[in-house]
């Protein structure tokens, strides 16, 4: 499977091509894959009246009056999106300063409500058709993706990372063209986890995918999850586990497995898995508790409940309660408290409790409404949204919003 250049494979070494004045560590890839080929457990088939629908009129959950406690509301420039985090700053794109170039990375703290700027230059090089792609961080390390946007070749890179600025080394940790999807990928303390997938077309269609981790500091990157085709959601960081969707039981057909690792041991420990009904492929999931928090962003002909578009909260075994909205957005939340956004605002649940609220979007924000920067078990939920001006009706600021869980 090559990814860097046309003849090294994965299990070879990871060489940095860049050029200025950033000095670009060497990452290498430890052999190995410790999942992917053990047999997956049998697909969950859930009857369409064995799941409690949180809206069902004779057996939903109670609506009360729930108010969030807004800890922080905050006024940024128009353009600012975030990506989800689980720490102090959150990660976000933001438009350049300059025409070039035109996207830079930015961390945002939810405790001072300072807006900073963190990747101001491109790696791969000047020229106008390269981008920052895509961000996320935590308090200890900030990774980025640049992508070349007619070559679509991209290369995924990561710093150190504190106080809101990035220092030392700049560590790259995977190249690929565009016989190679972009990595979905996620940063936790020290780690960044990625998935590397080929495109939908290309030459390398029919390879297997690999979910890779590495940690700040390290010579090397592993190999942990091997999935025999495209994973079907980004991985997901809640608390100490990491949530990924390979394909499994690839010998009977198309199934994917919504499986819990251990990040306190570098996913080497499975902790649970759900297999979906065949062909039904999941939008988002997450580990929450001892459950999973997951969405279907279709419908899909058989497959029971779980064949049908909604969110779903439960395990292997079951129960499960359901919200059958169209998802738009991972969920987070903390205990018993999910917060699932469904339109322009968010539904509270309260699955202790069986009560449901709805906390509506920013005043004046746009149609799609406002979107969560936090997924799984959190101490805060944060929001953003693009805002209309009150005189004009255009969109004139991206308001920030935390919330007490």
């Amino acid at each position: 499977m090559a990814i860097f250049g046309n003849n090294i494979t994965r299990r070879g070494l990871l060489r940095a091509g860049a050029t200025g004045a950033a000095t670009v560590a060497t990452v290498g890839l430890l052999s190995g894959c410790r999942h992917g080929r053990e047999q997956a457990s049998g697909p969950v088939v859930v009857d369409d009246d064995a799941a409690r629908n949180i809206l069902d009129e004779d057996r939903g959950y109670e609506e009360i009056d729930l108010a969030l406690e807004e800890t922080g509301n905050w006024s940024l420039p128009t353009g600012t999106v975030f990506r989800q985090a689980d720490a102090t700053w959150v990660p976000g794109l933001a438009a350049g300063a300059s025409a070039f170039p035109v996207v830079k990375g930015v961390a945002f703290s939810t405790l001072s409500g300072e807006l900073n700027d963190v990747v101001t230059s491109l790696v791969m090089g000047d020229e106008p058709n390269m981008v920052i792609y895509d961000v996320r961080c935590s308090d200890e390390v900030y990774a980025w993706v640049e992508m070349d946007m007619l070559k679509r070749s991209w290369a995924l890179y990561a710093q150190r990372f504190s106080d809101g600025g990035v220092s030392g080394d700049i560590s790259t940790l995977w190249k690929g063209n565009a016989n190679w999807d972009p990595p979905l990928f996620a940063v936790s303390g020290n780690a960044v986890i990625w998935q590397v997938m080929p495109a939908i077309s290309g030459d390398k269609t029919t390879e297997h995918s690999f979910c890779y981790l590495w940690h700040l500091g390290d010579r090397d990157a592993q190999a942990v999850v091997e999935s025999p085709g495209r994973f079907a959601t980004p991985p997901a960081v809640s608390g100490s586990t990491v949530t990924l969707a390979p394909r499994v039981r690839a010998d009977e057909g198309v199934y994917y497995g919504i499986t819990a690792y251990d990040l306190r041991d570098d996913l080497a420990t499975e902790i649970d898995q759900l297999v979906l009904p065949q062909s039904v492929h999941p939008f988002r999931a997450v580990r929450m508790g001892d459950r999973f928090a997951f969405s279907i962003e279709a419908n899909y002909s058989s497959g029971g409940l779980l064949g049908s578009m909604g969110t779903y909260v439960g395990s292997g075994d079951g129960p499960f309660i359901t919200l059958a909205r169209e998802p738009a957005a991972q969920v987070a939340g903390k205990a018993d408290l999910l917060i699932i956004k469904s339109r322009a605002s968010y539904f509270v649940v309260d699955t202790d409790h069986e009560t449901y609220s709805i906390l509506t979007a920013s005043n004046r924000c746009l149609d799609y409404g406002e979107y969560p920067a936090s997924e799984g078990v959190v101490s805060q939920f944060v929001t953003f949204a693009t805002v209309k001006d009150a005189g004009t009706g255009y969109p004139s600021a991206v308001t920030v919003r935390a919330f007490a869980l």
